[in-house]
């Protein structure tokens, strides 16, 4: 059931995209019009706005040609292929067809729709787990760190689905709290239609109706009012487990409909104006809060952050919608681009200024801090490129090593924090409560938790690793000298 919605949601969805193509192109059949790889270079060259080489022939070498500039192109904007080769797209495999689609919905529909919500839900946090930033440039720099990009994976998954609980909040109990059976009902689709374009629904009545009928509804107001692609029937969400990457892939569309939206450019400004000043305060508020407590306890120190923390994250409210701004970067004004530069600033400065609270932890929670985040840095790390499996062997190897060696420490570090006395000599808190409760909430949320499913991963790509070093080989020597006994001996050697 699930690869069927998939199939259909993500036909749908290409389709929408392939429309605009010229000359447009339709898909039929996913697994099967996929194989030439003209249809996906077609859909890569939309999305990207890029001109990109192919073979024009449907001969078996010019459609391979085809798969290959499209990974290639894909492994250049740094995306993750892992286990999605040429031959299994050839051969029109439904999981992997499926799980490059996938790869290619989540970079160029939800990634980058959601970048324009950062500002927004992408607070400054004590949590040393979060990534503030958030602006595009910030998010170009991250391109140079993989655990940056792992996290802004999370946080864009993370940032869609607070702008729908946002989107329903203003319609009285209508929650969302995933993209599954929350959305069953139909109530949240109705409500983010009623909150962009107010007076097309009307909720209380559906309050009365059925599930599938609010579904049938909202997809059918979406498709005639908003210009929506009705990419879901009813029958696709009125089930126990929805499909949650089918209803993501639909609810971006009503993000992308906002960001279209019109917007008054005199306000803009004037808006622009407003958040300038205020950022310049709390640029100066935070410069004078260092002054105030360079010569006060840690204690004191961290609780100044927290305090600073949660007034800003309170104050800037006002300013969201332009600090979010909807626009491209090169769509943006000079006021605009300035502002997004010193919020960028802003925000390294206080990134700056926890992490050096972190190194002025009491020992030993300094060492268990630093323990942390090299951790947390191992796991967020791009797992080694397959399509050098060799190479990623060793890599794999090298990264199961340092994860082994650095959980070699989990069991003392948890006892060192558990019995850790808060108390200093005159008998008053060393740290505030809620930083030991941080530490610990990611010692087993972050990294206990996620220990098997981590060295499970390794351990996948390390075998995946080694048996396409296996068929490499035995493709070359089969070639080479033909004999199944000759080729069994190298195989045992090597």
């Amino acid at each position: 059931q699930r690869e069927f919605t998939q199939k259909k949601t993500f036909t749908s969805w290409i389709n929408s995209i392939l429309a605009k193509h010229t000359p447009p192109s339709v898909i039929s059949d996913l697994y099967t019009d996929i194989q030439q790889g003209h249809l996906l270079l077609d859909l890569l060259e939309v999305l990207s706005g890029q001109h990109l080489p192919r073979e024009k022939g449907f001969n078996t070498f010019q459609c391979r040609s085809n798969i290959e500039n499209a990974l290639a192109f894909l492994k250049s904007r740094s995306l993750k292929l892992i286990n999605i080769h040429v031959a299994d797209i050839i051969e029109g495999k439904p999981s992997i067809v499926l799980g490059l689609i996938w790869t290619i919905i989540f970079h160029f529909h939800i990634e980058e729709l959601a970048r324009t919500l950062a500002c927004t839900y992408n607070q400054p946090s004590l949590d040393c787990s979060s990534a503030v930033d958030c602006s595009p440039k910030a998010s170009r720099s991250a391109k140079k760190s993989a655990k940056i990009k792992e996290r802004w994976k999370i946080s864009a998954t993370k940032a869609l689905l607070l702008w729908a609980k946002e989107q329903c909040s203003l319609h009285g109990s209508i929650n969302v709290t995933d993209f599954k059976s929350s959305w069953r009902s139909g109530l949240p689709f109705l409500a983010i239609i009623q909150t962009l374009r107010p007076g097309l629904v009307d909720l209380e009545k559906a309050k009365a109706r059925s599930n599938k009928e609010n579904l049938k509804e909202a997809f059918r107001i979406a498709e005639l009012e908003l210009n929506i692609p009705r990419l879901l029937e009813p029958e696709d969400v009125d089930i126990m487990n929805p499909d949650e990457k089918s209803i993501m892939t639909y609810v971006a569309q009503f993000l992308q409909y906002s960001r279209n939206l019109p917007e008054s450019e005199e306000d803009m400004q004037e808006k622009v104006r407003e958040a300038m000043s205020w950022l310049a305060a709390q640029e100066k508020k935070l410069a004078k809060l260092l002054i105030d407590t360079e010569n006060e306890t840690y204690y004191q120190k961290y609780k100044e952050m927290m305090s600073f923390i949660e007034a800003f994250n309170q104050g800037k409210n006002p300013f969201l919608p332009v600090l979010s701004s909807k626009r491209s970067e090169a769509e943006l004004s000079e006021g605009q681009k300035q502002m997004r530069e010193e919020w960028d600033k802003l925000i390294s400065q206080i990134n700056e200024w926890k992490v050096k609270l972190d190194q002025m932890l009491p020992s030993p929670l300094d060492s268990i801090e630093a323990w942390l985040q090299e951790v947390e840095h191992l796991q967020a790390e791009d797992l080694p490129d397959l399509q050098d499996p060799f190479k990623a062997i060793f890599v794999f190897r090298e990264i199961i090593v340092m994860f082994k060696g650095l959980m070699d420490c989990f069991d003392s570090h948890l006892d060192t924090l558990q019995s850790f006395k808060n108390k200093d000599e005159k008998n008053m808190p060393l740290v505030l409560p809620e930083k030991l409760e941080e530490m610990k909430r990611r010692l087993f949320s972050n990294i206990r938790f996620t220990n098997s499913n981590a060295f499970l991963e390794y351990h996948y790509g390390l075998c995946s690793a080694i048996a396409n070093e296996v068929m490499l080989k035995l493709n070359i020597w089969d070639m080479k000298y033909g004999t199944k006994e000759s080729v069994e001996s190298l195989l045992e050697n090597w």
